[in-house]
């Protein structure tokens, strides 16, 4: 951890990256019944939240193929449920979910430094900001982007240099913080650093790919910050 963090310290971050499910807040039970709302709705079966908690990193389109499984290759039902999913998510988005210790603590202390912050998910846009909104985490970010925002999502790169752009920012001195592989991916092919979270949906990580991990976002001052000088 010693020598990671002096190397951090040789290049602080000058802007912050953050993906929102399962690193700021956890979102499982709002998922997990809106997509059981709409399985009811079909007249299927429920799924368990351990599923949807499994499988929420790949989006909701891999969710529903999963929860269908071979009844998923009917184009109809797979759209059907989608649609009935996003209604009811739309319904309850934010009711159930709550902030992860150290969260605000953490922005709050980012900000005041002066760092740029993005939020960048795969979850569709105006979920998105509306999460954040009713969470009173919006005012954090200058920047969000959601997963309708260009052609592709994260693991691919694009997400993530195309945010740095919006910031202003060069990768290089951009650190992305996640829960998952995906952020991972996503953060390493664009050029920047990656910090993952030691909660949230991601399971087990390719220790590879990280550049290191944090307890909670309260932590995450030491990535950003030179040492003190008389330290």
């Amino acid at each position: 951890m010693t020598s990671m963090l002096t190397h951090f310290h040789r290049q602080p971050a000058q802007a912050l990256i953050v993906d929102l499910d399962g690193t700021m807040v956890d979102t499982i039970d709002d998922l997990a019944i809106s997509f059981n709302t709409a399985l009811n709705r079909l007249g299927l079966a429920p799924v368990a939240p351990a599923l949807v908690e499994q499988m929420i990193n790949k989006g909701p389109e891999h969710l529903v193929q999963a929860a269908l499984g071979h009844a998923g290759t009917d184009t109809a039902l797979h759209d059907r449920c989608l649609q009935l999913y996003r209604k009811a998510y739309g319904e309850i988005n934010g009711k159930y979910a709550r902030v992860y210790p150290g969260v605000v603590e953490g922005l709050t202390e980012l900000k005041a430094l002066g760092i740029k912050l993005a939020c960048l998910t795969n979850k569709p846009g105006p979920f998105a900001r509306a999460l954040l909104k009713k969470k009173r985490l919006d005012s954090f970010f200058s920047v969000v982007f959601g997963g309708d925002a260009f052609p592709c999502k994260k693991p691919d790169p694009l997400p993530v240099v195309r945010t740095c752009e919006a910031l202003g920012t060069t990768p290089s001195r951009t650190l992305v913080v996640g829960d998952s592989d995906n952020d991972a991916q996503a953060a390493k092919a664009a050029g920047c650093r990656i910090v993952l979270v030691k909660y949230g949906y991601g399971g087990s990580h390719s220790h590879a790919h990280v550049d290191g991990f944090v307890d909670g976002l309260h932590q995450l001052r030491q990535f950003c910050c030179l040492p003190d000088q008389g330290a």
